[in-house]
Parts: C-alpha cells; structure tokens; sequence
C-alpha cells in the first residue's frame, strides 16, 4: 500500500483494497451454489434434447443362458403363478410366525435369567444386611465396653489421685521413703 508523507495509508487504496476484499468475500459465498445450478441446468437441457428411448427392458432377462443348456425349470420359476405365489407367502407367513416364537422364547428365556439374578443378588443383599447389623450390634457393644473402661479408668485415677494426696499429708515423698 502506499505511504502518505505522514506515515497512514492512502484513503483511497485502502477503499480499494475493502472493496476488492468485500468482492472476494461475495464470490467466495456465492460461487458455489450459483456453480452448481448453473451445471444443472445446462444437465435439463442436455435431457431435453435426447430423444426417448423405446425399448422394454423388463422383458429381457439379464443374463441370458444358452438354449443348449437350458432345461426349462429357470424359465418356469421366472413365470408369475399364482399358486406358486399363494405358497411362497404361505411359507413366508410360517418362517416369520417361526422366527416371532424363537424370538418369543429367547425373551422368555432371557426375562427368567434376569429374574434368577435379581433373586440371587436379593439372597445375597439379605446376607449382606444381615452380616452389616451384627456389626452394628457388635459395634455398639463394643463401644459401651470402652465407655465403661474409660469411666472406670477415670474413677481409679481419681482414686489413685485420692490416696496419693493422703500419703503426702502423711509425709510420702515420690524418691523414696518418709521424710
């Protein structure tokens, strides 16, 4: 960019420059989608102009085997009988009432392990609860033994204290004998 005297940018290179920034930007968001329906439509005009075509292409097989060793069964089986039909869905109707009973019976199997395992773990929960209370129990036994011991451990000091004050009055001295 060009410098004026002072030192800032020329005004109007500067517009240039946004203004080609700007243009860029436009053609950047724009381009694309008008790119592809332009090809589109130049496509519906190629289509247009291509004749139809008339031939039955649902009457021709795609492959074709030869005469020679054609035995006429793949040529019956292509026919549309409807008795054919009838029992092709008859048989459809069984594999699918077949494979909704296995499935039925998978479920069921399935719902009586989860049931087995949910008693199983209520067994053991009930095992559980009832090892956690004969702690509890044994805690709080525990715990009122101590409270005991501590108390009686208080008295004993207080009546050590008692018979210790006693035999000072008294002359005894902690080094040794009576003074």
């Amino acid at each position: 960019m060009a410098l004026d005297r002072g030192g800032s940018c020329n005004p109007s290179v500067v517009k240039i420059g946004i203004t080609f920034l700007g243009v860029c930007l436009v053609c950047y968001l724009v381009g694309p989608p008008l790119y592809w329906h332009v090809l589109e439509g130049f496509a519906a005009v190629r289509r247009s102009s291509c004749p139809t075509c008339n031939c039955d292409c649902d009457s021709q097989p795609l492959l074709s085997i030869p005469q020679a060793l054609s035995n006429g069964t793949l040529s019956d089986c292509a026919k549309h009988d409807p008795e054919v039909n009838g029992e092709t869905e008859k048989n459809f109707a069984e594999l699918l009432s077949e494979e909704l009973k296995l499935r039925e019976a998978e479920a069921l199997e399935s719902q009586q392990r989860a049931d087995m395992a949910l008693l199983e773990a209520k067994k053991l929960t009930s095992q559980y609860q009832k090892e956690a209370d004969k702690c509890n129990s044994g805690m709080e036994t525990c715990e009122e033994a101590r409270e005991k011991a501590e108390a009686a451990l208080i008295a004993q000091k207080q009546q050590s204290e008692l018979w210790e004050s006693r035999a000072r009055q008294r002359g005894w001295k902690d080094g040794g004998g009576k003074a």
